[in-house]
């Protein structure tokens, strides 16, 4: 069955760094794309970023350029978020997802509901 669990979040300060993870089952990470996603409260989910199936190659959204760092270990299937500088703007709940486009298209440019497998989120909590 193929299943995506992140892990990782938590409660850090304002210009802090945490990092997070996303393991992949059931599939590796040669055939998907990874995408991670966050929805604030009150708020849409929004795409942060994502890793190609094909090549690696990243996209990240301009809200997390220059802080944020997606990367793979395709030994250990699990794609990681590194976060860095974190902003209280930051915190939501982070989610993971499978983009079958393999070259990001969908989690660059939606629609989201087109991403097949999404794990159960992280809370990341940006706060004094």
């Amino acid at each position: 069955q193929v299943q995506l669990v992140e892990s990782g979040g938590g409660l850090v300060q304002p210009g802090g760094s945490l990092r997070l993870s996303c393991a992949a089952s059931g599939f590796t990470l040669d055939y998907y794309a990874i995408g991670w996603f966050r929805q604030a409260p009150g708020k849409e989910r929004e795409g942060v970023s994502c890793i190609s199936s094909i090549d690696g190659s990243t996209y990240y959204a301009d809200s997390v350029k220059g802080r944020f760092t997606i990367s793979r270990d395709i030994a250990k299937n699990t794609v990681y978020l590194q976060m860095a500088s974190l902003k209280p703007e930051d915190t939501a709940v982070y989610y993971c997802a499978t983009d079958p486009s393999l070259l990001c298209t969908i989690a660059h440019m939606g629609p989201f509901r087109y991403l097949e497998v999404w794990g159960q989120g992280t809370l990341v909590t940006v706060s004094s």
